[in-house]
């Protein structure tokens, strides 16, 4: 691939944006050190995230491919930039828990910390203006945002990455709580997409239970980016 020229602005999320690049294949995906919660009414920049961020997903997604499961990853161009295939992006969200934490405790009036075996597996509709309503695959089809082989694939990719990222962690000394994914398609085929960081995933733990994630920043336990540190390097990131 010749080398790549980063564009203009395509458009800008809560904690990352994407830019165009020379190849209309690729784009140039951007990590900030912006960080937000509870559907961007908690915001505030907080210094290496984004580094930490790229460097981690780069991690994560390279690994997921020598897995078997295909991304939309190319490689890393600097400390904040990574190179990524252009996806025309579903508007769902993929969630699969393994222990009870977060909303679903909320929902179903669960305690924090129940182990749930099997995993539970979640659609949610990516609008933060409607707060990510929960959905299923009727949703999904009956409005035209995957079909239903895509549905499945997105199914069974999900729990491909559970399996594969559970046991990566556990030799780490760590828990996979919970995370989402996103998947979009490209030239035919669904690639996992987006991002899979510490702010898209809950990680404790596996002695103290310790939050390691972006739970920090939500419940204002502090330390943010040293949390998001320690992951990395258990995991061999940094």
């Amino acid at each position: 691939m010749e080398n790549i020229e980063k564009g203009d602005l395509i458009t800008t999320g809560k904690a990352k944006s994407l830019y165009s690049t020379n190849q209309a294949d690729f784009l140039v995906m951007h990590y900030r050190d912006d960080t937000s919660a509870f559907d961007g009414k908690k915001i505030e920049s907080l210094e290496g995230k984004g580094t930490i961020n790229n460097k981690f997903n780069a991690f994560i997604m390279e690994y997921l491919e020598k897995e078997g499961i295909p991304t939309h990853f190319e490689r890393l161009l600097s400390e904040t930039d990574s190179l990524v295939k252009k996806l025309e992006m579903a508007p769902v969200e993929c969630v699969v828990r393994n222990v009870a934490a977060g909303s679903i405790c909320k929902r179903l009036g669960l305690k924090e910390g129940l182990d749930l075996n099997p995993p539970t597996f979640e659609f949610f509709y990516k609008d933060d203006d409607l707060g990510d309503p929960m959905i299923n695959e009727y949703h999904i089809k009956s409005f035209g945002w995957a079909t239903t082989e895509q549905v499945d694939q997105m199914q069974e990719k999900t729990f491909q990455v559970n399996d594969a990222l559970k046991k990566l962690f556990s030799d780490a000394g760590m828990i996979l709580i919970d995370y989402k994914l996103e998947f979009g398609s490209f030239k035919g085929e669904l690639l996992l997409g987006d991002e899979f960081t510490p702010d898209g995933c809950r990680v404790w733990d596996v002695e103290t239970r310790e939050k390691l994630d972006k739970d920090r920043f939500r419940q204002g336990l502090g330390d943010v980016v040293e949390s998001y540190q320690i992951m990395a390097k258990r995991l061999g990131v940094i």
